[in-house]
């Protein structure tokens, strides 16, 4: 494995506009997908959006389809520490070697893309990475691609795919900056991966988005499977290392389901997951044996995800204040932090003051630091707004996330065996205190700086072959 080379073409890919940084298209990601033979209709899609829980419910579908026997392609994002956790197949990250190739076959088509200069701009950092992850899972090949929508929906470079399935998550306020400043306004945005001929699977709504969302499905004549409605969490307990669930879908009733993830939200997320699963199949019964031991193999790295023992150490990617009222009742009800230190890091354009009046009740001692990269909202400009909610004496500023940490530990070390401390307000400073704190010894999926640990143990060929994509035709048949 050259860990420099792999690091190279990290930095390459990273040089190109940020994923944050739209720019509102489908023209540039259209092109390249068809100078590559139109790899991302090789196999059915099931697309995922919404505000919170795409992510974990993009992993639990993956994990109910590879139970079933399928071969699955998983895209999603951001990474927590490698580029290559992004792209999945059969539920493992690529190695470096197989990303850097696929990488390398495909630059020739990117810059004919760039040379272009479609609405003045290059191929952003996140089309580019998207079709790459169509070319690695058109040439595995998978069964299934599992698409998680980078933000929004309409113009977001994966939704060049027409979905078979479209999920939409739960909508809240996020990116407003790009999506609108309400629910309303951004599932209007979402809505658009709910394609003519697709199954739109839908996760309990606020009326008035899910007003939009039903009438863009009947718009566009997709059929709508609803919560509440088509699928259902009907009960759930909390059991060691997770939840037992009770799931209701189209296809039939599971019962003791274990969910090795925390909180009702998640729960909400497996039925919905369960639901999309069962829609892809035509909602025919799947065996309760299947299901149980797809949702028994879902790991979900940073959500809720206990990362040291004595004292505790929690870190989740919460980084809105929908996503963290979630994730912090979840801490509360799995383990009952008393009290509770939380480290916070987040980025600036991000609404840390809703985010800070959402921890303020439950918080017992914060400890405000800095995410990595650009983005990041100063540690002391945190700090000061932290004050003026939580006074001077319940907060802490540590720049430094090492600091933090040990800041937080200390802190939960001399308030005795309950206390426990949770990280959470970034993906970014998730993935950095994951790289800190958890080895490729303690999981085995992990990914450390900056190179994959994984085996390449998918039939794929060394090098892809470029004439493979170029002019081929990798769409099903019509």
């Amino acid at each position: 494995m050259n860990t420099d080379s792999h690091a190279r073409v990290v930095a390459e890919l990273l040089a190109r506009q940020p994923e944050h940084q739209i720019g509102p298209s489908l023209a540039r990601i259209q092109l390249l997908v068809e100078l590559l033979g139109d790899p991302h209709r090789s196999a059915p899609v099931v697309h995922i959006t919404g505000t919170n829980g795409k992510g974990s419910t993009a992993i639990m579908i993956d994990a109910l389809l590879r139970a079933q026997g399928l071969r699955t392609g998983l895209y999603a994002s951001p990474q927590l520490v490698d580029l290559t956790e992004r792209i999945c197949v059969d539920g493992r990250p690529v190695t470096a070697e197989v990303f850097d190739d696929a990488w390398e076959q495909i630059r020739p088509f990117v810059e004919m893309v760039d040379d272009q200069q479609i609405d003045g701009l290059a191929m952003t950092f996140f089309e580019v990475l998207t079709g790459l992850a169509f070319a690695v899972f058109a040439d595995a090949p998978v069964d299934v691609m599992v698409l998680e929508v980078g933000m929004g929906g309409s113009w977001d470079a994966t939704n060049v795919a027409d979905a078979t399935v479209a999920v939409v998550t739960p909508i809240a306020v996020d990116h407003t900056e790009y999506l609108g400043a309400t629910p309303a306004e951004i599932a209007k945005e979402k809505a658009g991966i709910i394609k003519t001929g697709s199954i739109a699977v839908l996760a309990g709504q606020a009326p008035d988005v899910a007003r939009i969302l039903v009438e863009r499905a009947a718009t566009v004549g997709a059929r709508v499977v609803a919560e509440g409605i088509d699928f259902s969490l009907l009960d759930r307990a909390p059991g060691v290392g997770g939840q037992v669930l009770r799931l209701e879908y189209p296809g039939g009733t599971v019962e003791d389901v274990l969910l090795p993830l925390y909180g009702a939200h998640m729960a909400h997320n497996a039925a919905l997951a369960l639901a999309a699963v069962g829609a892809l199949h035509g909602d025919r019964a799947i065996e309760a044996e299947v299901i149980t031991a797809g949702f028994g193999d879902v790991v979900a790295p940073a959500r809720l995800e206990r990362v040291r023992t004595s004292p505790p150490v929690v870190l989740d990617t919460a980084h809105n204040p929908a996503a963290v009222a979630a994730t912090l009742s979840a801490a509360v009800e799995a383990f009952a932090f008393a009290p509770l230190v939380v480290v916070l890091g987040t980025m600036r354009d991000k609404d840390s003051a809703g985010i800070l009046g959402t921890l303020v009740d439950e918080t017992d001692h914060l400890i405000v630091t800095q995410p990595p990269g650009p983005r990041a909202m100063p540690a002391e400009e945190l700090g000061e707004l932290a004050q003026g909610l939580f006074g001077e004496d319940r907060v802490v500023v540590r720049h430094d996330l090492v600091d933090a940490i040990e800041a937080a530990v200390a802190l939960a070390d001399e308030s005795g065996p309950s206390a426990g401390v949770l990280l959470l307000g970034s993906v970014a400073l998730a993935g950095q205190a994951r790289a800190l704190l958890v080895t490729a010894s303690d999981d085995a999926a992990t990914v450390i700086p900056t190179v994959a640990v994984l085996d390449d143990d998918w039939d794929v060929p060394d090098v892809l072959d470029v004439t493979r994509f170029g002019g081929r035709d990798w769409g099903r048949d019509e």
